[in-house]
């Protein structure tokens, strides 16, 4: 079994550790799957139930939040906008983590749609930590981690020649 040994420095203080490299590759594919799932299946609900309108959530849910001037424009001006975006955009962000299909760049979407609920929900009734911030923690896992490198269509993609021949769309990928 491979194991990797990681040495380094935090805050002024050596840190020691010992990572199975195919049991971290595992837990990884897991997360990857399980974070995507849980987006696909938000815009799947959204997306089968019929009409899916944000109008009540950015007018109401996010009055007096740090968020809110934003979303009270929106409601008013382009609501449009959310309503036709929030489904379709979990469903593509969650069937990219599922599949491990530009990693990066559908992790970075989740990431910030999260920060928008996580603001819009702050009533902070159990404190700072909720589940949208769980969410954004997940997805900034998953992409720093590149975890569609593990058993994902983007460890395929990174080996085609337009890849090489472009590094920066290694950014998206992963």
């Amino acid at each position: 079994m491979a194991t990797r040994q990681i040495d380094t420095n935090v805050l002024g203080s050596d840190v020691s550790f010992t990572l199975s490299g195919p049991w971290s590759a595992y837990w990884l594919f897991f997360l990857r799957v399980m974070t995507g799932w849980w987006m696909m299946h938000a815009g799947l609900t959204k997306l089968l139930e019929g009409p899916f309108s944000a109008a009540g959530y950015l007018e109401f849910a996010t009055a007096g939040t740090v968020v809110g001037p934003v979303t009270t424009w929106i409601a008013g001006n382009a609501v449009w906008l959310p309503n036709m975006l929030i489904p379709i955009g979990e469903f593509m962000i969650g069937l990219g983590l599922i599949v491990g299909c530009l990693t990066r760049l559908a992790s970075f979407f989740g990431a910030f749609l999260m920060v928008f609920f996580y603001f819009g929900n702050s009533g902070w009734a159990h404190g700072m930590v909720s589940g949208d911030m769980m969410g954004m923690l997940l997805f900034m896992t998953v992409g720093v981690l590149g975890a569609g490198r593990v058993l994902g269509l983007d460890q395929y993609i990174e080996k085609t020649n337009f890849v090489k021949n472009n590094r920066w769309l290694r950014y998206l990928l992963g």
